[in-house]
């Protein structure tokens, strides 16, 4: 086939030589397949373009008869010689047109391959122009420099000629591959998909644009890239497919970046699934591993880790002291703060190259970085991690023997930082995974840790706000329930709210005047740590109503009053998240001397009395109003309660289950309360887990009491005539009874008592006046009488003749007070009893 090539200046060859990849220049090239014997044996449709011939006028025919005058022999050895030795040509030539006229063309021949057994070569064509002159260096340094392999492929799918481009990407010389299949060159890559996709190709001549796999270069065997393929097919004049032509494009950039988005993506659905300081810095660790590291491991700041010590530093300060923050190790590069280790996880079970676990203290950084470092540093990257020249031997040697005996040899550290707070540091090691971390991983690290910051700090927030709720909830829930000798008591309480931990139903015990105790049980509107506040104010408002032995019904329209008063108070366009309003109460007084309960309730359901055989009962009380509507009065009822009654007052979140039926939750609260032979403790716990649902929808507070008789022979009263001679005999008759008591110790206190309270009695009251003196858990003593005056503490002066009685009586007794009833008032005192009585 004879060409007209370029000469140089002596008449040589041209001094650049022609790669077979000038084949590829591009798709507009007219293309053919010419045979050693110069024979042509496949023609495209660029060619027919160009030169007008069809492929059924050309195939099988000698190239010959296409150029426009005779070739010299010599000169056509030669270009065979060099096609043959890999090298290829290019040059220009005359060529001949089927209508006849004839243009100059830049020829390329590739080097020789062999296809179906026959030695051939691939050459290509393009009409030259002016301007091919000046571009063509250029468009030859295109080519070279192109980032694209291309490859020809047999019908037996064997490696036939490629390019200095597919080379480089896979990284296995031209000679290893031509004759060979793509599993024998690569094994292990997607052969297995690959090859299915080409044999299509084959078969159906459609060629397959754009499929990805991933593999590795045998240049970086230990770094995994991917790649972008198309194939196409050759063929022949009669449109029979003779080959597959491949494309490669190296897509690893594109790929990872991927892989690195999809990472951060993930991991919002992986970590923070809690409100745990401790579990969220377990799921940042299990979730790097092995998917982005080896070993993890997660240290939190002793602050951020134990939220009840001192808060922790701000980013952009470097605390040098011994605070609860960091701690000093002399200053300087040698600063290391006290850290916490939350998380770890490894590739290898049990971490066994965890220098710290889970909980212990942990106080180093990657030297030779100091407590700034955490503060105001970016993230560390060491792709190679040589201990000596960073110093590991010399600051941590612990950490420097992990790191040989398991072979760490990459590493990325990155400080811990949200909302300009410092949290601690995570870092990120590879041992086992050969491929060093890259600077472009520190962004996906950086990002994890990031995404676990805000996380970690939430959660730190939470428990610290947790922790500050549950204080709150504790000093607002009664911590002992006093029944006295009057009431065995238990409890249980079970907010709604699970994150919060607190809510707005309450109870209470309060012990009264006279050996009786008053049960409260009350629900305030809405959950959490707001509703949790008005409850509290409730309470203490209840106490001291109750501290003024009102009766339940003036109590309760006291407690009214209040409420609207709170209500009043709220800023106008402000809300609390709950109001008062709305609250519901139940109050109840038992008095173990006469065993009736009298209760009133605002809105609240009524309480369950099991009766000592069993029976089950709900009093019938009045409903009286929510508290805070104002105006609607509250009314009380009587029932009596025989030794080893069970009364339960409760809030309607346990009645009130997954059907929302307060009957039927009624009923079954008082089938569960009507078990025998539970101890008190026993009966509350079994009683709340059989009627609470799952999830629960409402705060519970359960409150039983048991009740006890004061019997006769604790409870001693007298009529005490009106005539001030009367005394000296009462007095008497006390000292008597005491020592039938065995209370001798306090005989003399309580003379004087008895006589202060019964000579103000005859001298300022009216009659019938008595004296009641009862014996329980302290020694009571009440004077009644007929008058409605209260009496007034003095502080006498030192020229008085009198006025000093009550304050004698104050000062000898441990409590003492006033009640009012219907036929007048009670003065009553209370004495603690000796250690040994009883």
């Amino acid at each position: 086939m004879a060409s007209e090539g370029p000469q140089s200046a002596s008449g040589a060859e041209p001094s650049q030589p022609r790669t077979p990849q000038h084949f590829f220049d591009t798709a507009n090239d007219a293309t053919a397949v010419v045979a050693a014997t110069g024979t042509v044996i496949g023609w495209t449709h660029s060619a027919q373009d160009l030169l007008g011939y069809r492929a059924a006028e050309v195939v099988g025919r000698s190239a010959g008869f296409l150029l426009a005058m005779p070739e010299d022999p010599v000169r056509v050895a030669r270009i065979a010689e060099r096609c043959r030795a890999g090298v290829g040509w290019s040059g220009v030539a005359d060529v001949r047109r089927r209508d006849g006229g004839r243009i100059k063309v830049d020829l390329r021949i590739s080097a020789s391959f062999h296809l179906d057994g026959r030695e051939c070569f691939l050459v290509s064509a393009r009409e030259r122009r002016p301007v091919r002159t000046v571009g063509q260096s250029v468009l030859d340094a295109f080519l070279t420099s192109s980032p694209i392999g291309m490859a020809v492929m047999s019908p037996q799918l064997r490696y036939v000629w490629m390019n200095e481009t597919l080379e480089r990407i896979g990284g296995v010389p031209r000679e290893q591959r031509v004759g060979r299949r793509m599993g024998e060159v690569f094994p292990g890559l997607e052969t297995d998909a690959i090859e299915p996709l080409m044999r299509r190709v084959l078969d159906t001549g459609v060629p397959v644009i754009d499929f990805e796999y991933r593999g590795w270069s045998w240049a970086d065997p230990h770094r995994e890239r991917a790649y972008s393929t198309s194939f196409f097919p050759l063929t022949d004049a009669d449109g029979t497919v003779t080959g597959i032509c491949y494309m490669v494009l190296d897509v690893t950039d594109r790929w990872k970046a991927q892989q690195r988005l999809a990472l951060v993506n993930d991991a919002g659905a992986s970590i923070g699934s809690t409100l745990d300081v401790m579990r969220t810095a377990q799921e940042l660790a299990d979730f790097a591993v092995p998917r982005f590291a080896d070993f993890v491991t997660v240290d939190l700041l002793e602050p951020v880790a134990s939220p009840e010590e001192p808060g922790p530093w701000p980013s952009g300060t470097a605390p040098s002291g011994t605070g609860g923050a960091a701690r000093s190790g002399g200053g300087g590069a040698s600063s290391r703060p006290t850290m916490r280790r939350a998380g770890m996880s490894s590739v290898r079970e049990g971490c066994p190259e965890a220098v710290y676990r889970i909980g212990e203290q942990v106080d180093s950084l990657p030297p030779p970085h100091d407590v700034r470092f955490l503060s105001d540093g970016e993230p560390v990257l060491i792709p190679a991690l040589d201990t000596v020249r960073h110093l590991w031997a010399v600051e941590q040697p612990a950490r420097e023997a992990t790191i040989r005996e398991f072979g760490f040899h990459s590493l990325i550290a990155v400080p811990m930082r949200a909302r300009d707070t410092v949290l601690g540091l995570t870092t990120f090691v590879r041992s086992v995974n050969p491929a060093a971390f890259e600077p472009d991983d520190v962004l996906p690290a950086r990002d994890l840790v990031a995404r676990a910051a805000v996380c970690v700090d939430n959660a730190r927030r939470y428990t610290r706000e947790h922790a500050a709720a549950l204080t709150l909830q504790r000093s607002l829930l009664p911590h002992t329930l006093p029944g006295g000798m009057a009431l065995d008591v238990a409890s249980s309480y079970l907010p709604a709210d699970a994150k919060d931990g607190v809510g707005g139903d309450w109870f209470d015990v309060i012990p009264l005047s006279s050996a009786r105790v008053a049960l409260v049980v009350g629900d305030v509107v809405g959950h959490g740590i707001s509703a949790a506040a008005t409850m509290g104010r409730l309470r203490t408002a209840v106490h001291t109503l109750a501290d003024m032995d009102l009766p339940p019904d003036e109590l309760l329209a006291h407690l009214d009053d209040l409420v609207i008063r709170l209500s009043d108070e709220e800023p106008e366009g402000e809300s609390s998240g709950t109001t008062v309003l709305g609250a519901t109460c139940l109050y109840a007084v038992y008095d173990p001397v006469t065993q009736l309960c009298t209760m009133a309730r605002a809105g609240h359901p009524p309480p369950v009395v099991v009766a000592p055989d069993g029976r089950v009962n709900f009093p019938e009380l009045p409903a009286g109003p929510p508290l805070g509507l104002g105006g609607l009065p509250f009314e009380t009822a009587e029932i009596e309660l025989p030794e080893g009654s069970l009364i339960a007052l409760y809030t309607n979140g346990l009645i009130e289950g997954r059907d929302r039926d307060a009957e039927l939750g009624m009923s079954r609260l008082g089938g569960a309360l009507a078990q025998r032979g539970l101890p008190l403790d026993t009966l509350c716990a079994t009683v709340v887990e059989q009627l609470l649902p799952v999830p629960q929808p409402d705060d519970v507070a359960l409150l039983l009491a048991r009740t006890h008789e004061l019997s006769a022979d604790h409870v001693v009263s007298w009529e005490v005539p009106s005539d001030p001679a009367a005394v000296a005999g009462i007095r008497a008759r006390t000292a008597r009874l005491l020592r039938t008591w065995g209370l001798e110790e306090l005989q003399m206190t309580t003379e004087l008592i008895v006589s202060e309270l019964v000579t103000n009695a005859l001298r300022h009251a009216t009659g019938p006046i008595r004296l009641r003196l009862l014996r329980q858990s302290v020694l009571i003593c009440e004077v009644s009488d007929a008058s409605s005056t209260s009496p007034r503490l003095r502080h006498a002066r030192t020229t008085d003749e009198g006025g000093r009685g009550l304050f004698l009586v104050a000062q000898l007794t441990h409590r003492w007070g006033t009640r009012y009833t219907p036929e007048g008032k009670i003065i009553w005192t209370e004495q603690e009893l000796p250690v040994t009585g009883m």
